[in-house]
Formats: structure tokens, C-alpha cells, sequence
């Protein structure tokens, strides 16, 4: 499942050079991420059992500068779940337009909140994350 979210470019986004700084493409990024989380129902199915989500990788490409008042969608989906992995691919592009602004994968592990270490997706929530890959 395809998810998309509208983020507008404003002042405290830019850099010196009067474009988006690279480490706030990481929080268009994220913003999206809890989004799709939210609208999909995955958050609970997290905190629910006690479990929180750690990214431990993230590969990004910037294609083209974003610059104030951009009207930005980030194009989230699910791309693998693994046993105790799973990779989300984004992509930001400029609204109305195929112009990719930059396209990254993330990969994140469940995170056990009292142990404090990553275990396998299992259950309801591996169940709901197989379901996301399928319906790309």
C-alpha cells in the first residue's frame, strides 16, 4: 500500500544556500513514517505488546533541491519484511509531478521496550506487515 504525505517547505527548512537542508529530508522522511504508521494501524499493534520500532539503517538520495514553499508528497510503502527486519522505501517528490527531490530505504527492527533488544515480528503484527508488502 502506497501512502503519501503533504509536507509544505517553509523558512526554518532552508539551509544558508536557501534550499532544504539534507538532515531535514531525514525528518520529511520520519514525519511520513508515523503517519503511514498511524493510518495503517501499525502503531498500536506495536504498543500494544510492548514494542518499539528502531531504524538501523537508512540509505538516501538527494535527486533535487526542495526550496520555500515547495508543496512536497512523501511516497511511503513497505518494500520486505524479514523475520526480524523490515524495509520501507520512500520517496519525496514534488507535489503534482513525477520530480523526485530524493528516495531513500529504511530498514527497522522491533525493539522489546523492557529487554531492550530487537525481536522478530510475530503475530498480529507480522500478520499486518506481510499485508502492507502484498498490497504494493
Amino acid at each position: 500500500m502506497m501512502h503519501h504525505t503533504a509536507i509544505r517547505v517553509r523558512g526554518y527548512h532552508l539551509d544558508v544556500f536557501q534550499h532544504v537542508n539534507n538532515a531535514r529530508y531525514l525528518e520529511f522522511l520520519e514525519e511520513a513514517r508515523w503517519s503511514y504508521f498511524e493510518d495503517t494501524g501499525l502503531t498500536p499493534l506495536f504498543l500494544d505488546v510492548g514494542l518499539g520500532m528502531a531504524v538501523v539503517n537508512i540509505n538516501i538520495n538527494y535527486r533535487r533541491g526542495a526550496v520555500l514553499n515547495d508543496d512536497l508528497v512523501v511516497r511511503t510503502r513497505f518494500e520486505s519484511v524479514q523475520q526480524r527486519n523490515a524495509v520501507l522505501a520512500q520517496e519525496i517528490v514534488l507535489k503534482g509531478s513525477d520530480t523526485v527531490v530524493a528516495d531513500a530505504k529504511i530498514v527497522f527492527v522491533a525493539v522489546d521496550q523492557k529487554a531492550g533488544r530487537a525481536v522478530a515480528f510475530d503475530g498480529a503484527l507480522k500478520a499486518k506487515l506481510d499485508e502492507l508488502v502484498a498490497a504494493v
